[in-house]
């Protein structure tokens, strides 16, 4: 999941674009309005977590010219402001959720997976796909009850093909959404990726098919 950070607090950005790369995401940082705008007509997002205090401009006048320009991004709105009315107008102006600081990490955490779910349209904190079963929360895998050692990268990709089983993710879509802007995932890399988790899966009744001039394929009878 690729997720845009507009915030302006130095401090604050430094720690939240390496807490979510740790968790995972491609995280972009920048702080403010102006420059967001031109990122979003350059790039998709999965989600915005959104300052509302922000050097040139408003957080909720950038969220309504963000939605008048026909984004659709989830946007989560995390600020100091901590009225009702505040929450009110943050949330009529389109956001999808609201936090206000100071705030815990592990709780902004499990508000992101949980926008990272209800994506990939899965209520469910737990993936799985015949004996592979993904924790989110825990981000463990396990393929039948074994405990399989993935670094954070693979883990991403597994958790990308995971949520499309049985349908075809193309290696861009892969880079677009796990290759922050100054990271180094490449389509290259994606490959690399690829054949570790084929390794770590073979034998286990579940595959990572290769759709030539498509992409990648995980489903329950490539492995044969």
């Amino acid at each position: 999941m690729r997720v845009l950070v507009i915030e302006d607090d130095t401090t604050l950005g430094h720690a939240l674009r390496e807490f979510l790369t740790a968790q995972g995401y491609a995280v972009d940082w920048l702080e403010a309005g102006a420059p967001a705008l031109k990122a979003l007509k350059a790039q998709d997002y999965d989600l915005l977590i959104l300052d509302l205090n922000l050097p040139d401009v408003s957080g909720l006048d950038l969220l309504n010219q963000i939605r008048a320009n026909g984004h659709q991004e989830s946007v989560l709105i995390l600020t100091a402001r901590d009225g009702l009315d505040d929450r009110v107008a943050g949330l009529d102006a389109g956001a999808d959720d609201y936090v206000t600081k100071p705030f815990e990490l592990a709780e902004l955490a499990a508000r992101v997976r949980a926008f990272a779910r209800r994506r990939a349209g899965q209520a469910q904190p737990t993936i799985e796909v015949g004996q592979l079963s993904f924790d989110t929360v825990g981000r463990e895998v396990r393929i039948n009850g074994d405990r399989l050692n993935l670094s954070v990268r693979e883990l991403s990709v597994l958790e990308m093909l995971m949520g499309r089983a049985g349908r075809v993710v193309t290696k861009r879509q892969i880079v677009n959404s796990l290759s922050a802007w100054d990271g180094d995932f490449s389509e290259n890399a994606v490959e690399v990726y690829i054949y570790r988790l084929r390794k770590r899966l073979e034998g286990k009744g579940v595959g990572i098919q290769t759709i030539r001039g498509f992409g990648y394929l995980l489903d329950l009878d490539s492995a044969s």
